[in-house]
């Protein structure tokens, strides 16, 4: 079983503002056939703390705003700035300053799952152009 179209949807909008608020290497997986617990898995860098910070709150102002008042059941790592994880139940986002990324390779843990095309505007920012 691949991940819910409704899942897709959500998490392009979710891309789409971590995007504009220039997000780097945004990359999203289907793991709905290896996790029973959720659909997709994305991945988002930041330079630094504040722009961390910034894109977990764009997704979350978007996601509320254009998915009918849609709020994370958790949020984590808010006050620390390195890595927030915003769980949403069908997907998972993780917002990660890039030297947080780089020492955890969360990316090696799904490498194996297909990749979602998270459409956006700005591909040479995201993760699509890599082997």
């Amino acid at each position: 079983m691949s991940a819910l179209q409704s899942s897709i949807d959500a998490i392009r909008i979710a891309a789409e503002a971590a995007d504009r608020i220039k997000a780097t290497d945004i990359v999203a997986f289907d793991v709905a056939d290896l996790l029973g617990i959720t659909d997709i898995m994305m991945i988002a860098g930041a330079s630094n703390e504040r722009q961390v910070l910034a894109v977990a709150e764009e997704i979350e102002k978007d996601l509320f705003v254009k998915c009918g008042g849609r709020q994370p059941r958790s949020r984590e790592g808010v006050s620390e700035g390195q890595w927030v994880l915003l769980d949403y139940g069908d997907f998972v986002i993780h917002v990660m300053h890039e030297e947080s990324r780089e020492f955890y390779g969360l990316e090696r843990l799904w490498k194996d799952c297909a990749q979602i095309d998270l459409q956006l505007a700005h591909p040479e920012r995201s993760g699509d152009e890599s082997d």
